[in-house]
Formats: C-alpha cells, sequence, structure tokens
C-alpha cells in the first residue's frame, strides 16, 4: 500500500511538471509543534515537542500565479515529549529527577496544489516520509532545578516503520520579494509503529501530528 501510495505520488508529480510552464526554487524552514495521535494508551504521558524542518521547494505554475504544483523536499524532525519528571538519585542524599523527548528524524515528500489569492495562498496534498533515525535527548536536574547532565543517544528503529502515507494542508502569506510565511498541519494515514518494542503497547496505534510553522524563500518571482 505504501510503495503504491509513493509510485503514485511520483506519477502524479511526473505528469504534473510536464505540464508545467514556470518554475521557481526556493528554500524552506521553521519549527515543528510535534506529538502523537490516534488510539494512544496513557495519552497524558506524551506532550508536545518543538523540533525543527529545513529543505528545498519546487514550485510549477499550471495557472499563472493562481494556481501551481509544489513538491518539497524537508528533513523534519518529529516526536514528544516524556510528561513525567523521573525520579534519580544523584548521589547520597542527593535526589534529582530526569525529563527528555524522543525526536524521530524524517525526509518527508510533500506534494502540494496550491491557490494564490493575492498575499495569501491555500496549499494541501499527499505526502510520503522516510524514518531516517531516532534518537532519545535526556537533561538530568537537580532537586532545585539545576541542569546536572544532558545526553543524546542513537535509538534503534526496530518496530518502527520506515514509510509512512499523510497529507499537509496549510495558509500563508507570499510577498512579492519572494519571501513566505506560512502555518501548515501534517498528518498520517498510517501508524509509524509496526510492533511496539519500546513502550510497552502505549504507541502501538500512534501516528504522528505535527503543526508546522515555516519560512521561506523563492527565487524568481
Amino acid at each position: 500500500m505504501k510503495k503504491l501510495f509513493l509510485v503514485c505520488s511520483i506519477l502524479f508529480a511526473t505528469a504534473t511538471l510536464a505540464q508545467a510552464q514556470t518554475a521557481k526554487f526556493g528554500i524552506r524552514g521553521g519549527a515543528n509543534i510535534s506529538n502523537l495521535s490516534g488510539d494512544l494508551q496513557n495519552e497524558d504521558l506524551f506532550k508536545n515537542k518543538i523540533g525543527f524542518h529545513a529543505g528545498a521547494t519546487l514550485n510549477f505554475g499550471i495557472v499563472g500565479d493562481f494556481f501551481s504544483i509544489q513538491p518539497e523536499l524537508l528533513y523534519s524532525v518529529k516526536g514528544f515529549k516524556y510528561d513525567e519528571k523521573v525520579p534519580v538519585l544523584l548521589g547520597v542524599g542527593n535526589p534529582g529527577y530526569r525529563e527528555g523527548h524522543v525526536n524521530y528524524n524524517y525526509l518527508d515528500l510533500p506534494i502540494l496544489a496550491r491557490i494564490k489569492a493575492g498575499p495569501l495562498y491555500f496549499e494541501a496534498g499527499p505526502q510520503v516520509a522516510y524514518l531516517i533515525g531516532v534518537n532519545n535527548q535526556v537533561k538530568t536536574y537537580s532537586s532545585n532545578g539545576t541542569l546536572v547532565s544532558e545526553s543524546s543517544s542513537q535509538r534503534s528503529k526496530e518496530g518502527l516503520s520506515d514509510f509512512e502515507a499523510g497529507y499537509a494542508a496549510g495558509i500563508g502569506f507570499a510577498s512579492n520579494n519572494g519571501i513566505s510565511f506560512g502555518l501548515r498541519y501534517n498528518g498520517n494515514f498510517s501508524d509509524f509503529v509496526k510492533n511496539d518494542v519500546n513502550f510497552g503497547g502505549d504507541v502501538s496505534n500512534a501516528r504522528h501530528s505535527i503543526i508546522m510553522v515555516t519560512v521561506g524563500f523563492t527565487v524568481g518571482n
């Protein structure tokens, strides 16, 4: 199913680009506000986390500036933050606590249909994502809130899906000098976990859910 979706997306983009009259290259980056959605167990344990996205865009005009197709290739850091502060003992009579978050690092390929109405634009389309890697970041604090140590470790992709099928939709403002500001939502049709080997079944039916605050610059306006 996922491979078929990827093939259909590529064919759709190829057919569209063959009809395009103009092409504009751009770059895009910004913040991700990510968490998990779906049929979660112990949902309150997973909180929003801040990540980032960055990459390149190509905008192909179909009907002047009014309607275009825009494929993008973005490096995107998704995931969630642990809610609970886990108590630890830093030494004899020296309690502290540990908190952290999990980063899921992806390559995203959205193919967006865009409608421009004056300075505003509206966009929506399918997206496929490939999981590059996972890392766990943990910070340890003393009881008074002082940061004691910070560590980052790679985690296995075991039990996770390499590919995800999803969608993106958003709204934004584009200036005449090529700079744009946008708000976009990324959702998924498929679960990102095949077999929950790390969270005791809490994320067996979970999907990534991301709000993107994004800034772009397009060459050739």
